[in-house]
């Protein structure tokens, strides 16, 4: 079976009209594999709720401890973009035996024009045909997780050499 593990980012953020903020308070995976005709029917699971820029080494330790306790071989992990590539720096090298792929979208799913959607789909395409590993899938573009960054720039994930 397949896993997706749920930590936020802006892939699940929402637009707060009493303030102008955009908030995290639930998940809207189980929407974006409906409107994607998602026909896997994955175990889903929220580690957590948060923007990864505020997200710190303990938090890293724990979607570790979830991915090593897991008896899916095959898991995706919604994330934040900001440090999407610090947190697959700590699972890279623990995660051999495992294919595992890190998503996430520049828009948030309940904004016009969000890439959370085809991300989505990318990343499911991905972890159940690619070999053992950890990989950050965005940009329609599949990234080792030992060779990555995301360019701040210009928006997009880049190879590093």
């Amino acid at each position: 079976m397949l896993r997706i593990f749920i930590t936020g980012g802006t892939l699940d953020k929402e637009y707060r009209q009493t303030d102008g903020e955009l908030v995290l308070t639930k998940t809207h995976v189980n929407e974006i594999l409906s409107l994607g005709k998602c026909s896997l029917i994955p175990g889903l699971e929220i580690i957590m709720l948060k923007d990864s820029l505020f997200m710190d080494e303990q938090d890293r330790q724990k979607i570790l401890k979830k991915c090593l306790e897991c008896d899916d071989q095959q898991i995706v992990i919604t994330h934040g973009t900001d440090t999407m590539a610090e947190t697959a720096g700590v699972l890279g090298p623990e995660l051999v035996h495992k294919t595992v792929v890190l998503v996430g979208a520049m828009i948030p799913f309940t904004f016009r024009d969000s890439d959370a959607v085809f991300n989505m789909g990318f990343a499911l395409g991905a972890v159940q045909t690619l070999p053992p590993g950890v990989y950050i899938a965005m940009n329609a573009r599949i990234f080792m997780w030992n060779n990555v960054r995301k360019n701040k720039q210009s928006g997009v994930f880049e190879k590093i050499s």
